[in-house]
């Protein structure tokens, strides 16, 4: 007689409560902050139940290594590492939407904000009292001393250009420590932009005065460990996200940083023009096609430096992504010379012509460059 066989059930682990809220942290080379930061986001929420969600852009110094191990150990723990992607922005959005929680918070691993703050943000939200809550400097009982002059400068100049472009009645929306409803942000999340560093900004100035608001004080802390990730290109993506708003999304912030590298390119192509009919005495079909030619380049490598940056072309790529350039644009060139060619015809006014072939091109490239040079892989 045959007896059928019983399979023992597995042991499964014991599992945390449901998380309340998630906690999102950006992070790239942080490795020596994030266990410092798990320990201080287990004691500030003691008893309620939380996750945190490390985003790791792939950091050369291993950080996604010791998440995974804080992880091994704590199943509150969670790691996204992103491969070819890069950005504050995008990651916090990834984070977000992967959060399992209601809330979610957004906190540096810098360990310059106050995660003691988090549950009176959490409360807030619960309560109903706010659907967004940001942590600010910038209001009684705040306070940004650690800020050098120039740090300090460019953060109230940018929060004025905000409060004013945008009508943004926040008093710190440049902050990068906020909590959310996750359900709210998964309705603004399509009009976001995953480019730059100011996601608090874009989430207000997407939701059109429909978030209830409410701003806690804190102190901005000093960094104890590892290189603050500003740097002079953060001005350029927080005017593009300024103009973007501006026009109602109605064009990107990478078209917009795009253009502008358009916009130098077309100094370049207009002194070179000049040059080649001037001092080379070309004749201007030859003149023109230089000019383009030398702002082509000078595009290519702003726009790798610059508009693609999170998808920065290296090493021997970068040769190949300028070929690649020079042959997807050569379309856009030849209308170039053609138009610049015809307008002078008609009217031969050397710099009307020369600009209006360079700016038949600008749609075109930006178009082919996004789905050819720089394409995500």
């Amino acid at each position: 007689m045959n007896q059928a066989t019983r399979t023992a059930s597995p042991v499964l682990p014991q599992t945390a409560d449901i998380p309340i809220v998630s906690v999102v942290v950006p992070t790239f080379n942080e490795r020596d902050n994030v266990t410092t930061l798990y320990r201080r986001l287990e004691a500030a929420f003691k008893d309620v139940p939380w996750e945190v969600v490390f985003v790791d852009d792939n950091s050369p110094d291993g950080t996604w290594q010791v998440v995974r191990e804080l992880s091994r150990n704590d199943n509150r723990v969670r790691c996204i590492r992103r491969i070819g992607r890069r950005g504050l922005s995008g990651a916090c959005i990834e984070g977000i939407l992967a959060a399992s929680a209601p809330y979610a918070a957004v906190i540096d691993a810098d360990l310059q904000h106050d995660e003691t703050q988090l549950p009176k943000m959490l409360s807030l939200l619960q309560s109903g009292a706010a659907e967004l809550v940001v942590g600010s400097r910038y209001i009684e009982g705040g306070s940004a001393a650690s800020f050098d002059s120039k740090r300090a400068g460019a953060s109230a100049f940018a929060t004025e250009i905000a409060r004013r472009a945008l009508k943004v009645e926040v008093n710190d929306p440049m902050s990068g420590f906020f909590m959310i409803r996750r359900d709210r942000f998964e309705q603004i999340a399509p009009d976001l932009s995953t480019q730059g560093f100011k996601i608090l900004l874009d989430i207000i100035a997407s939701a059109e005065g429909g978030l209830k608001t409410v701003e806690v004080p804190y102190t901005f802390g000093s960094r104890l460990h590892g290189e603050s990730k500003l740097d002079s290109m953060v001005a350029l993506d927080f005017l593009g996200l300024v103009l973007a708003k501006m026009t109602n999304d109605v064009v990107s912030l990478r078209f917009l940083l795009f253009a502008m590298v358009g916009g130098t390119g077309l100094v370049v192509h207009l002194a070179t023009l000049f040059l080649g009919l001037n001092l080379f005495d070309l004749p201007f079909a030859e003149a023109q096609a230089l000019g383009a030619f030398v702002a082509m380049t000078s595009n290519f490598i702003l726009n790798n430096f610059l508009t693609y940056r999170d998808q920065r072309l290296k090493g021997f790529a970068i040769l190949r992504g300028l070929l690649l350039f020079y042959l997807v644009c050569s379309v856009g060139l030849l209308a170039n010379v053609g138009v610049a060619f015809s307008v002078y015809d008609q009217e031969p006014i050397w710099w009307l012509a020369g600009a209006a072939g360079a700016l038949m091109g600008v749609v075109w490239n930006y178009a082919i460059s996004g789905l050819f040079v720089w394409r995500k892989r």
